[in-house]
């Protein structure tokens, strides 16, 4: 299970880290840590250092009813850091976090190597050309509606069973693009109440049915804060247990803040197996 970065195949079968790398002022945990080139080099290097594979950059926050931003606004803030970052650290797998078919071609055209887009191209009807064209690994993430509305789009026939029904047709036609690296996120806290980010968890294995990676992005969220009366900076045990439990029900990806303690989770599973 491989997909191709820049001509560099990376093996999945052993499970990854993507660090996240939010520039945003709003992000729940880390918005606004990242204020300058200093900062954002510093929090880069300590992820690649403690064995991130991927670095996830995002400027346009996915949060809960966080706030819109335009296109012009999400390449000022995004394309800076991404010619900062391929230039200091050009080996560097670096993820574009975007539902904009433009911000994408603009960032792996600047150097960037795969896309991850929380709407699987439903929030822009040319993101899928624009990624087969380009060539490069694309995430899909399960999504209902908007980050301004998916909280109030939770009503499920049956959650996971119609989570794979939006998998199979979203697959389907990056497919019928010519998309040759696809990988799947189930979408922890996108319009899933916190019985239901559970119930997923729970039942993750079933999603190996659909032949793909799967990335599992739960760091510090709402369904480990909330359920322990907590604060997201409180929230790293949490965390560490449920990438665990990820990491046996076959999550290939790990997207998380903290990168030392999810390759301490790879590290152990894999001695157990």
């Amino acid at each position: 299970m491989t997909i191709n970065c820049k001509g560099q195949l990376i093996d999945l079968s052993a499970p990854k880290v993507m660090g996240i790398l939010n520039i945003t002022p709003d992000s729940f945990y880390d918005g606004g840590f990242y204020k300058n080139d200093k900062d954002i080099l510093l929090q880069t290097e300590k992820m690649l250092n403690e064995g991130a594979t991927f670095i996830d950059v995002g400027a346009y926050s996915s949060r809960p009813n966080a706030t819109h931003i335009s296109e012009t606004e999400e390449l000022k803030r995004m394309l800076p850091i991404v010619e900062l970052l391929v230039k200091h650290f050009p080996e560097t797998n670096i993820s574009i976090d975007t539902f904009r078919s433009t911000v994408a071609k603009q960032c792996i055209e600047t150097g960037a190597a795969l896309i991850n887009d929380i709407s699987a191209g439903q929030m822009d009807n040319n993101m899928m050309k624009i990624v087969a064209e380009l060539g490069v690994p694309y995430i899909m993430m399960h999504m209902k509606g908007t980050p301004q509305k998916m909280q109030q789009q939770t009503n499920y026939t049956e959650l996971v069973k119609d989570i794979i029904f939006y998998f199979s047709e979203r697959i389907t036609e990056a497919k019928a693009h010519k998309i040759n690296d696809i990988i799947i996120d189930p979408g922890f806290g996108f319009s899933k109440n916190l019985e239901q980010n559970y119930e997923l968890l729970s039942k993750l294995e079933l999603f190996k049915n659909l032949d793909l990676p799967i990335l599992v992005g739960i760091s510090r969220k709402s369904m480990i804060y909330k359920l322990l009366d907590a604060t997201p900076q409180e929230a790293l045990n949490g965390t560490t247990t449920l990438n665990t439990v990820a990491l046996t029900k076959g999550a290939n990806i790990l997207r998380v803040h903290d990168v030392k303690e999810a390759i301490e989770c790879i590290k152990i599973i894999h001695q157990m197996s």
